[in-house]
């Protein structure tokens, strides 16, 4: 007696290790992932697998990890990418930003914020990211949605909002939401990416402008993100306003809730820790950015104290002349040393912790859990495959997250599957000409250094 004939998938995804990243065990051993459409669909032993299923496509082999796709919780996509690692490091507080980062904004054209997304995420994909809370597009939030589409990653996308004079496209509180409005309004229904309100932050908001942003944002049933104390001088300058700190004033004026994710935290003290837990506000953790700019978070960062307490944290890459490399797993080993050296003690926080915190811990900081984060039936099919042929994986551990996390990086990255689809083949991206993309980019950084009146170091 024969069983039933094999059920036709899209893709099958095999790999020597599968780490789920969802409850129970976690791990599965001669494993196979199959996708149909954008979503999982079934998981288990390789050989249970090839007996259900037929695909059009199988990836993947025994001498790989498969890992769900990163979660980016906050990534710069224009403005700095054309200008990349060209922004000096010794520079004094605010320089960076008002000598460099402003004008570059500012002379940015449709073509180079799509130029520069598009770079940007396929570095992203290319280290197995495969979501980006994209951090706000100053001027052409369109172009930057093509760019998404062209890698084929998902996404958050925003228009970043101020009403603070002197800033390019600052506007008032009605311009302003009217740009979000429009951005959730372009977005509405993409497979791919959703719309999410954005601010600057900082002391870049009137109480007007982030109270009606965050109205907005629980009206339509998604997120606001912004900039919240990665310095002390946030605190310093609404102490002087308003008489509190970021954090509680931002309670006080009932802007905050599960629906917001705030960039950075770095500088909060008890009592912002605490609003910050009670509202159920996430934050986005950018360690290399704290630790290139200098800011001070292995004197004052509490963000492994903040999930203890049971907070939501997500890794961030920031900005290419902040954090610089888009990667995502270099960003997880460095939390993890920070943890273990900020608390003195080894056992605070480890290898399986630090992924966690790229995978299902930065989904459920997004309120996106259901979606992303694991590897499980019915989500979103993101799964990178980890080629374990490399320098790095020689010996073999037999503990894989350790090895994944404290020797290797996202240049083990082979395969990314974003949505069903493969994004990046044998670790170049399937949907765009890099070389042509090299090309632009060189021609587009000479002329955003010119028109901006930027020098180089």
């Amino acid at each position: 007696m024969t069983g039933p004939p094999p059920i036709e998938v899209d893709l099958i995804v095999e790999a020597g290790t599968v780490l789920t990243m969802a409850g129970g065990p976690g791990r599965l051993d001669d494993a196979a992932v199959a996708v149909a459409g954008d979503r999982i669909v079934d998981l288990g032993p390789a050989r249970d697998i090839s007996a259900r299923y037929t695909a059009t496509r199988r990836i993947g082999d025994a001498g790989m990890i498969a890992i769900p796709g990163l979660v980016n919780a906050h990534q710069h996509l224009t403005g700095d990418r054309l200008i990349r690692s060209m922004i000096p490091d010794d520079l004094a507080p605010g320089r960076s930003i008002s000598e460099w980062a402003v004008p570059a904004h500012a002379a940015h054209t449709g073509d180079d914020d799509e130029l520069s997304a598009l770079l940007s995420l396929l570095e992203a994909a290319g280290n197995g990211i495969t979501f980006t809370v994209e951090a706000g597009t100053v001027a052409h939030p369109d172009r930057v949605l093509a760019a998404f589409e062209k890698v084929g990653v998902g996404g958050t996308l925003g228009s970043w909002g101020t009403d603070a004079d002197g800033l390019p496209y600052a506007g008032s509180v009605d311009e302003v939401i009217d740009r979000q409005r429009d951005v959730l309004n372009l977005v509405a229904g993409h497979p791919l990416v959703c719309g999410w309100v954005t601010l600057v932050g900082h002391d870049l908001m009137s109480d007007d402008l982030v109270t009606a942003a965050s109205d907005l944002a629980r009206t339509v049933g998604t997120g606001l993100t912004f900039h919240l104390s990665p310095t002390a001088a946030d605190a310093q300058s609404c102490l002087a306003r308003t008489g509190d700190r970021p954090a509680v004033h931002l309670a006080r004026l009932g802007a905050l809730g599960p629906h917001v994710l705030v960039a950075h935290g770095v500088h909060l003290d008890d009592d912002e820790v605490d609003v910050l837990l009670l509202a159920d506000t996430a934050i986005a953790y950018c360690p290399w950015a704290y630790l290139r700019l200098g800011q001070g978070v292995t004197r004052a960062g509490r963000h492994v104290e903040f999930m203890r307490r049971g907070g939501r944290v997500a890794l961030g890459c920031d900005a290419e002349n902040a954090g610089d490399a888009v990667d995502l797993l270099g960003a997880a080993r460095l939390a993890a040393g920070l943890a273990k050296d900020m608390a003195g003690d080894p056992t605070s926080f480890g290898a399986f912790d630090a992924l966690r915190l790229a995978t299902i811990e930065g989904a459920r900081a997004l309120g996106m859990e259901d979606e992303l984060g694991s590897i499980e039936p019915g989500k979103r099919a993101d799964i990178v495959l980890v080629d374990t042929g490399g320098h790095e994986w020689i010996p073999r551990s037999p503990d894989p997250v350790l090895q994944l996390v404290w020797a290797s990086d996202g240049r083990s990255v082979r395969h990314v599957v974003a949505s069903g689809d493969v994004v990046v083949e044998d670790g170049v991206g399937t949907r765009v000409d890099l070389d042509h993309v090299r090309r632009e980019a060189a021609l587009h950084h000479s002329r955003l250094v010119r028109d901006a009146g930027l020098m180089g170091p």
